[in-house]
């Protein structure tokens, strides 16, 4: 009996000690804007997380178990308000039933439970963003596998993918997910860094382990963050009816690095704004050095480099930030880098006349200004 109890003791033990506890804290710059605390202990893993976007703060609780085989059994997704009151129009809890070639979707409203099959073999959970202690379970996956994508399911939609694949060095990128975050793991397959840096999603967090946050305190302290970066249109007039306009998103520097840093990589084919993509509206033939532009819309992209900055002027108009087809491109120009007089922390465009038909589109950001020269003449 006695050597039972020692035994049962040990054990007890040994699950204590293998409980490995995690904070990460996602910024902007300075700015936090997510705060996620989980445990993951034995074939658990389950935490909180509190975000604040736009209008609203939200918390998350989730939880998901996985079998011998590493692969997931069940989870749990649920958002609250701040004080623990349900968000409005939105499920109280989704839950996850997962067997070897199906998984099963409860979505439970107040007054509701609505059950929903999927014929999918061997899928993962996908989980909010900011939620990416889960994928310790998807990396641990790939290493006993090989494989870089698993099909996956989330709280709401239809299914997808998700997986993990090598980026460089011992640096990982996420597949199939809103963002393809970097992500680092230690030899144990425990998440060390989460990085936004070459994503529209900038955020960076690293782990904190051993220390313990009262999340909920921290959530009901949260201010919304609103807009994060406002929208402008920047306007010139080129002579009666000649008008051009560039309506543009504003995102903020946050203490961060610009131009050939994190926020405009060396190479990357950037939105010359934030959200939306950046649009161009010109009722005049707009000439950049060998480059013509035609009165009509456009939008609006810029590639900094180590030997030059150029714009690039693309047809496709309407869609969002991310979406960059050069197949539509009428074509690029190079732009001239100057210091800018002060910081400029929003980043504002200016649509310049020079005098006569000549004219300049200036992108000022932080310390420096790319600026696109032009003659604006009749049709």
């Amino acid at each position: 009996m006695r050597a039972t109890l020692v035994l049962l003791a040990l054990s007890a033990s040994a699950l204590r000690l293998d409980a490995q506890h995690a904070t990460f804290i996602y910024r902007l710059g300075k700015d936090t804007v997510a705060i996620d605390q989980y445990t993951h202990q034995g074939n658990r893993i389950a935490g909180t997380m509190a975000q604040r976007a736009g209008a609203a703060v939200t918390v998350v609780r989730y939880e998901m178990t996985y079998g011998s085989d590493g692969r997931p059994t069940s989870a749990k997704i649920a958002r609250s308000q701040p004080d623990g009151s349900p968000v409005p129009n939105q499920p109280t809890e989704v839950r996850f039933t997962v067997s070897a070639d199906s998984i099963i979707r409860e979505t439970v409203r107040p007054d509701s439970v609505q059950r929903t099959a999927f014929g999918l073999r061997g899928a993962m959970i996908a989980f909010p963003i900011y939620v990416y202690g889960p994928t310790e379970v998807l990396a641990s996956m790939r290493k006993s596998r090989g494989a870089d994508s698993v099909p996956t399911l989330g709280p709401a939609g239809g299914p997808g993918f998700i997986g993990i694949e090598v980026a460089g060095g011992d640096t990982l990128r996420l597949r199939g997910a809103p963002y393809p975050m970097r992500l680092m793991f230690d030899a144990s397959n425990r998440l060390m860094l989460v990085d936004g840096g070459m994503t529209t999603n900038k955020v960076i967090a690293t782990r904190e382990a051993g220390s313990t946050i009262d999340v909920m305190a921290v959530a009901r302290a949260m201010k919304p963050t609103g807009v994060m970066s406002g929208r402008e249109v920047a306007r010139g007039a080129f002579g009666a009816g000649g008008i051009v306009l560039v309506d543009y998103g504003r995102p903020m520097v946050r203490e961060r690095s610009v131009w050939g840093g994190a926020l405009v990589p060396f190479d990357s084919v950037w939105r010359a704004g934030a959200n939306d993509a950046t649009h161009l509206f010109t009722t005049r033939v707009l000439t950049f050095g060998q480059l013509t532009v035609p009165p009509g819309s456009y939008t609006l992209w810029i590639q900094h480099t180590r030997t030059g900055t150029f714009l690039i002027v693309n047809k496709q108009t309407g869609q969002w930030g991310t979406v960059y087809d050069p197949a539509l491109d009428v074509g690029r120009v190079a732009m001239q880098m100057a210091p800018a007089p002060t910081h400029v922390e929003e980043m504002t465009v200016s649509v310049r006349n020079m005098g006569g038909n000549r004219g300049a589109i200036d992108f000022a950001w932080g310390n420096s200004v790319a600026t696109a020269t032009f003659t604006a003449t009749a049709r």
